[in-house]
């Protein structure tokens, strides 16, 4: 009769100076997190802060006097749900187009059977050195007809150069063996690309989205240079016209039309900005740790 054994592995025990290196590094790592974690609860902290406490203390985790003055003054704003509702569709729009077209470009370069290749992945990487600015790029979106739609805060930037070179050298890893045996069963380049190599690219997928969703939801300056409506502002740069009319400077009274409360409505909109990214985190978190050939391949 067959039986199953299950064999515990020893841990060797550490020696003295394992243990001082270990503590150190554990107390290091303890540190680091502090020093990452505590200015963003200072904000969190002086969101929720009157005036006259900000004004007093320097470094506020738990405000004395609870109050949600801040956030009612944001929410007050008669263009914030709008602006909302353009980041999101900017976002989820702008991400679905450059990473179908990231993934296209990516694969088609990371075979080595394409005509070319070096010659566009040098055209690629050469415009991570140099680009045209400011200036032809606004000639550019102007003679596209982009101007003043939301076209213009998507299309240009649909591709990110460093973002399609971690795709590419993703896309490299994965076995040639896979592609061959798809195609001796009839299988197309696009089912290839459909049915074996994006399932197997689940990780590189969610981290190359995270980073493109959150430089959507960061839109700022491109809006600034070619929306002139300030109805089809982003979160981004309605949350800055807050900021200016609660600093007592000129903005926009279109955009914001309400008396500006205490001076934590400036942590509250960092607040605003930073959140809704954090909660889609989580979610694309556990790829990040997941190798991409797990199971795909059984010698």
């Amino acid at each position: 009769m067959a039986t199953n054994t299950k064999t515990k592995r020893k841990h060797k025990p550490m020696t003295k100076s394992e243990r001082v290196i270990h503590g150190f590094i554990v107390i290091f790592l303890l540190i680091f997190t502090l020093m990452c974690l505590l200015p963003f609860l200072n904000i969190i902290g002086s969101s929720f802060a009157t005036s006259g406490e900000i004004s007093t203390r320097s470094f506020i985790l738990i405000p004395r006097t609870f109050t949600l003055d801040a956030y009612k003054y944001i929410l007050s704003t008669p263009t914030i749900f709008k602006s909302i509702g353009v980041s999101i569709f900017v976002t989820v729009l702008g991400t679905f187009i450059s990473m179908i077209l990231t993934s296209l470009l990516a694969y088609g370069l990371s075979r080595k059977y394409l005509h070319g290749r070096r010659i566009f992945n040098f055209i690629i990487v050469f415009t991570m050195l140099f680009s045209g600015g400011m200036i032809p790029g606004f000639i550019l979106v102007n003679s596209l007809g982009m101007m003043n739609t939301l076209w213009a805060l998507i299309i240009p930037g649909a591709i990110s150069a460093y973002n399609m070179i971690i795709m590419r050298n993703f896309f490299q890893g994965i076995p040639d063996s896979l592609e061959e045996s798809a195609k001796m069963d009839g299988c197309t380049d696009l089912g290839v690309f459909w049915k074996i190599i994006l399932p197997l690219s689940l990780p590189s997928i969610a981290t190359i989205s995270l980073f493109y969703a959150v430089n959507y939801w960061n839109t700022y300056q491109s809006a600034i240079l070619y929306l002139n409506d300030s109805a089809k502002w982003p979160i981004q740069v309605l949350l800055r016209q807050i900021v200016i009319v609660s600093s007592g400077m000129n903005a926009d009274a279109a955009a914001v039309d309400v008396i500006p409360p205490a001076q934590s409505v400036k942590m509250a909109v960092i607040v605003v900005a930073i959140v809704p990214m954090l909660l889609v985190y989580p979610f694309v978190q556990k790829y990040f740790v997941k190798g991409a050939m797990v199971g795909s391949v059984k010698g």
